[in-house]
Formats: C-alpha cells, sequence, structure tokens
C-alpha cells in the first residue's frame, strides 16, 4: 500500500541475539534502500535495545519486508512506532521548501550523530483539554513552541510525524543532534513553553547514536 501525500515513518527498536545473521541484516537494509527506502540506524544505550531502525517509505510493504526480514536475521524487536508525516494546521505559510522538508524529509542530517526518539500526545483533561481549548490560543502557544525551537537552530534537526489512531500516541519525535547535551538541552527548554507544560504528555525516550548497520553488527 502507498502514502498519497507524505511518507510513511516506522520506528524499530530491537535487541541482538546469538543468531543474528549479519549479512543477511545488511542485505535486508540494503534491499530496503535499493526500492527507495530511507534506512537511518542508531546503536541504542540503555536496557530499550541495542539498535534502533528509523525506515521511511511511501510504500508500506517495503516497510514490511524489511522488519521481517531484519527480525528473521536475528534481531528481536522490542519496541516499535508507526507514523506518518503530515503539514499540521499551525504550519499554513511556511515557505513550499519548508513544508516539502516535512512532508518528504531527507534524513539523516550532516554533522548530528545524536539520536532521539520519544512519543506524545495532547492532553484532554478538564483543566487542560488541548481539544476544547481555541485554535488561535493553539496557534499561539505552537508559535512559543517553535521560537523556543529556533535557538537551537543548526545544533538540532526535528521531524514531527502523525499518529493518531496508528499507535499509542499522538505524534511521534525524532531529534537528530551534534551531541547527546544538546538533546538534553532543547527537551528541557521546550518544556517550558505552555504548550508543553500545560498539555504535553510524553511517552518512553529512546536515545543513542547514528552508527551503520555494518558497523553494527
Amino acid at each position: 500500500m502507498q502514502m498519497e501525500t507524505g511518507v510513511c515513518v516506522l520506528h524499530l527498536f530491537c535487541a541482538t541475539t546469538p543468531a543474528i545473521d549479519r549479512e543477511a541484516l545488511i542485505s535486508a537494509v540494503a534491499d530496503a534502500q535499493s526500492a527507495g527506502c530511507q534506512v537511518i540506524t542508531a546503536a541504542m544505550l540503555g536496557h530499550k535495545g541495542d539498535i534502533g531502525v528509523m525506515a521511511i517509505s511511501n510504500d508500506t510493504a517495503v516497510l514490511y519486508s524489511l522488519q521481517t526480514r531484519m527480525q528473521r536475521a536475528g534481531l528481536e524487536v522490542h519496541d516499535s512506532y508507526l507514523s506518518i508525516t503530515e503539514v499540521s494546521e499551525y504550519a499554513k505559510g511556511l515557505p513550499e521548501e519548508a513544508l516539502r522538508d516535512r512532508l518528504y524529509p531527507q534524513l539523516p542530517p550532516e554533522g548530528k550523530p545524536a539520536f532521539c526518539f520519544y512519543p506524545m500526545s495532547k492532553r484532554r483533561e478538564g483543566h487542560a483539554n488541548w481539544y476544547a481549548t481555541p485554535f488561535d490560543e493553539r496557534t499561539e502557544m505552537m508559535m512559543e513552541h517553535g521560537k523556543s525551537g529556533r535557538a537551537f537552530a543548526g545544533k538540532i534537526v526535528q521531524l514531527v510525524t502523525a499518529s493518531t489512531g496508528l499507535d499509542s500516541h499522538e505524534w511521534g519525535v525524532t531529534l537528530f543532534g551534534v551531541s547527546l547535551e544538546i538533546i538534553k538541552d532543547v527537551v528541557y527548554t521546550m518544556r517550558f513553553d505552555k504548550g508543553s507544560a500545560l498539555y504535553g504528555e510524553f511517552g518512553d525516550f529512546f536515545v543513542g547514536y547514528l552508527a551503520s548497520i555494518d558497523e553494527l553488527v
């Protein structure tokens, strides 16, 4: 199945096993890339996995083939996240190039080896219901959020993808940074924005550093 607009983004967080087949794993990644899929791999830190994979394609069959072949090659998927690229309602008026980058990102960026992924949603509680808040107020909060992020221009590249109806949260956030310290600083800073402080709900964070699949295995 192919996307009509934008691309599908699949994050896989895997553990290695004694049965890992190095050549089969490298071949699975290479074949996906030959089919037009962007495959970004990372060495993960902590108990949540050994290898992180971010696969970007407009064809879900390519993503499925990569997922199953990686498992047959000896990786165990411990966690995953499915989302799609979008241009949000708050992004109207942005330059055409910026909108295209959101729908059809080219990753990973040069010089930003630190990797972080986390899902997030907006609260629907009585005292803080994002979806009952007037659009103009939401837009103002999103503009504040964007201004905080721009303070880290050149140090961070962010991709926010939509997952309402697709996974456990409403968005997936992927960060590429010049260092883990910068990733910590940007997440910490933006949590003080009203849109995050009152309305943000965050899932688990998956952190590591970029490495090619042949280096990882």
